[in-house]
Formats: structure tokens, sequence, C-alpha cells
């Protein structure tokens, strides 16, 4: 009787421990997939989750992003903090426009180019020169040394902005170098010319920025030559200021229409008459300048630099008024009656132009550089130092894809150089590609309003500036952590950067 109640004991054991095994595997199965489900989400700093599921469908263990709402950070590593500086280092300048440079005969001082933000009266009448079915908002009669106001102007909207400055990666120094100086160029007391910049650094260094890397991730702008702010000697017979050779200058950055021979010194374009709102309106202009018809092989837009003993300039002229192909020659010289100030005659000639010559003037380069190649006018030049040593951040490498380099670096050089022989000599289609190559690089070149908007926008010339200094300063500070020294290279002067063999490209 004992053993049919021991066989039902042991049943019921049996089933018991069966439950118990399936009740575990039941949990276990559970946090399995709930360890899954975790693993492949992951939750943003707002609560919500972006899930990842493996793509069965795909061969190779793939991953597909199904739903995204990421709080990453678009400005990390792109923060720039904009210093409060004292007014008379800046908007002060522009309220005694009247004492800045000389001006042309119909604008006797440089008080009209401040219109709109900088860039100048707007161009009413264009003639057909700048567009067929829209009207000329964006067109301006800018001045090339207000490149500073320009610049500072849009970066009060750029998007990356902090009023933190120890969330910066940069500090952006909005003093008005080239404008400030050139009150004072032709005074002879240099401690004069020398004033504003003595008392800027002065400001600058009692500011808890400074001590961050001691004015290494600062940076500032002139619209004139950084040669106007590196005089090496104390000799009033001698130009410019010395702002750049102040040892806490030479602890910053500046960009510059052209830069020194200093490491510290960075090119960046001359500002055109161009200041688009709007993506649509630089490929508009572009269509416009690849169906252009251009009657001239070669076009000269300046004046003969008789005073510069090795100046090539008179030979170029000669070579154009004899050319038998079609060269236009603009001649700039004072009292001339050419309206070289216009931008609407000068746009014209570049337009209707194949190639535009390019000799140093007074100084290695030239607005006229950027106003051509605005025109779809293939450049040529005769210096390294024109271009291919100064705008490495906007110009290809290869300088055959957009250019024409002919090596006379002054007129000791010239010989037998014949510049139509050169031209004629080009096949077509290298100049159809050389043409296109220039067009292509218009947006990069110009500086958009300083009232465009996020919207419909593209990279130009001011984007492409604040990219190249913040890389810069990030491997300065990157140097810094290695424990390296970050003064070794950073302002020493290159003795060759103006130079390369005739085989570079």
């Amino acid at each position: 009787m004992e053993k049919p109640i021991m066989i039902t004991r042991s049943c019921y054991d049996h089933h018991h421990h069966l439950w118990f095994a399936i009740l575990i595997s039941f949990l276990l199965f559970t946090l399995l997939l709930s360890f899954d489900y975790f693993s492949s989400s992951t939750f943003n700093n707002n609560g919500t989750a972006t899930f990842l599921f493996n793509n069965k469908q795909v061969n190779n263990d793939t991953t597909t992003l199904v739903t995204k709402n990421s709080n990453i950070d678009s400005c990390n590593g792109r923060y720039v903090y904009i210093h409060e500086l004292p007014s008379r280092f800046n908007y002060n300048l522009l309220k005694n426009c009247k004492s800045l440079t000389r001006g042309t005969t119909d604008k006797p001082n440089m008080c009209p180019y401040m219109d709109n933000l900088g860039l100048g009266p707007k161009i009413e009448n264009s003639q057909d020169v700048f567009t067929n079915d829209m009207s000329t908002i964006s067109w301006y009669a800018t001045n090339q040394f207000l490149l500073e106001v320009i610049f500072h102007n849009k970066m009060k909207n750029y998007e990356c902005l902090t009023n933190d400055s120890s969330l910066a990666n940069a500090i952006f120094v909005p003093y008005y170098a080239g404008l400030d100086v050139s009150q004072f160029l032709w005074v002879s007391d240099i401690k004069v010319r020398d004033s504003s910049g003595k008392e800027l650094v002065e400001w600058l260094v009692k500011k808890d920025e400074w001590k961050k890397m001691w004015g290494r991730d600062h940076f500032l702008i002139s619209g004139r030559i950084s040669w106007d702010l590196r005089r090496q000697v104390d000799d009033e017979s001698y130009w410019g200021s010395k702002f750049r050779f102040l040892p806490e200058s030479m602890n910053m950055s500046m960009l510059s229409v052209e830069a020194s021979s200093w490491n510290n010194d960075y090119a960046i374009p001359y500002p055109t008459s161009f200041h688009p709102l709007a993506k649509s309106e630089v490929l508009q202009w572009q269509s416009k300048m690849r169906h252009q018809n251009r009657p001239y092989l070669f076009t000269f837009t300046g004046a003969p630099r008789p005073e510069i003993e090795d100046s090539i300039r008179g030979k170029v002229i000669e070579q154009c008024l004899v050319s038998n192909s079609g060269c236009k020659f603009i001649n700039c010289s004072y009292g001339s009656g050419e309206k070289c100030d216009d931008p609407v005659s000068v746009m014209k000639v570049f337009a209707n132009s194949v190639f535009c010559l390019q000799p140093p003037g007074d100084s290695y380069t030239r607005r006229s550089i950027f106003d051509s190649m605005l025109a779809g006018c293939v450049p040529v030049f005769f210096h390294p130092g024109t271009a291919y040593s100064q705008y490495k951040w906007y110009l290809p490498k290869n300088r055959t894809k957009y250019s024409v380099y002919i090596p006379v670096k002054n007129v000791k050089e010239w010989n037998n150089v014949n510049v139509e022989k050169v031209l004629v000599g080009i096949k077509q289609d290298e100049v159809v590609a050389m043409r296109e190559e220039v067009i292509k690089l218009i947006p990069k070149i110009i500086y958009a309003d300083p009232k465009s908007k996020l919207v419909d926008k593209f990279e130009d010339a001011f984007d492409v500036a604040v990219k190249g200094m913040l890389e810069r300063i990030e491997e300065v500070r990157e140097a810094m952590k290695n424990g390296r020294d970050p003064s070794i290279g950073f302002a020493d002067e290159d003795h060759y950067k103006y130079t390369f063999s005739d085989n570079h490209s």
C-alpha cells in the first residue's frame, strides 16, 4: 500500500521541479531580451532613445540607424569668443571715417563705403553686366580696405559664437588694424604710428582670456597688407607700424589680404563687389559666366610702376598694346579717365576676357585677382608671391588647374618672354577646363552678405578663414598638451615663402 504512495510523491516532485525549471528559464529569457533591448538602444540627455537593429538582409554585419534624436554639439571645436574692445579700436574709427586713407575724386573720403555693414553703396545700374533677370541687390561698390568691417559683421552672425570664453576654441580680436594705421601711414612720427597697437596689447594681456594660451588662441584681421604693420626699423623713413613685431602681437595670428613671410600671418581674399544673400544667386552667376562671350584673349587692368625699378608692368603693357590676338588694356594711371574704381566697368572687361594678367604692383598681391576670377577669367601670374604662396586655404595646390604661370619675377628676367605666344599656345580644351575650375572656386573666394541666413547658405571666404584659423589654433593647443613649446615655429620667418622652382605644381 505504501509503494503506490511513493510513486505518486515521486511524480509530484518531478512535476514541481519541471515547472520550477520552466519558470527560471522564462525569467532568464525575459532578462536576456531586456538586456538585448537596452544594448541596442541609446538614450539621449532628453530621455529619447535611438534604436539600432541588425540588418539581416545585408550579407555583412552592418547596422542601420532607424531613428535619431541626437544632441550632438555641431559647434564642438568651433566656438569663437569675440572680445568687446574699447570703441577707439574699432567703432570710433568708423565714426571718424573722413580721416581714413585717401579717397577717389568722386569719393574724397572713406565714409560712403561704410554703408551696408561695410559692403559700400549698392550698385543701382549694372547695365546688364551683373544680372539678366534679377535685381542688383547683391552687388556693391566695396572698398578693398574695408574687409575688417565686413569680417567683424559676419563674425557677429557666426553660428558658433559663445559668450563664455572658457568654452571658446578661438578668441577673435575685432581691432581694425588696417583702418587704424591708415590714419598715420604718412605721418613721420613713428610713436604716433605705433601708439594704438601698443595700447591694444596692453589691454589684451590684462584679460583672463590671454592667460589661457598667452594669446596663441587669439586672431585678428587686417584689410591692408601685412607689411603695413611690420616695420622692422625704428626710423621714420621706413613704412608702416611695428604692431606685428610687438612681443604680444607675435603670439597672435593675423588674417590679411596679403600675408607677410612670417608664419603667423595668413592670407585671405580681397573683398569683391559681389556679396550674395543665398547660394541660388551664386549658382546663377556661375551659369552666366560659363556662357559668357569673351572677345579678348587677355586683359590687363592697372597702371605702370616706373618708380619701382624691377617692375614688369611696363613690359606687360607694351605687349598688350601691340597684341595681334586682342588684348584689352585699362589704364588706371591717375588722370587717365578710365573708371578703374567703377565695379561695373571693371567687371565688364574681365567678363569679356579669356585670360587676365596679374603682375605684382606696389606689393605682391592685387584685388584684381579675385575680381577677375569672379568674372571667370583665368589668371596669369608672374610671381609665386602673388597667389600660390598666399591663398593656400583657397586655391588648388596644383596651379595648372586654374591658372597660367609665366616665371618672370622682375624685369631683368623678362628676356624674350612673349605673353601672347604663351597664351595662344594653350589648347582650347585646357582653357575651358581652367575656366571651369575658376568658376567652381567662386563661392569660396567671395564674402556673402553679413545678413545672409543659414538657410541656403554656402561656404564663403569667411567660413574658410575661420575654419583654417580654428585648425591652426588646435594644432598649437595639441602641442601644448603634449608638452611641446608652442612658440617654436609659431611666429618664425619663412625666407623661402615666395620662392619655388619653375617645375612647382
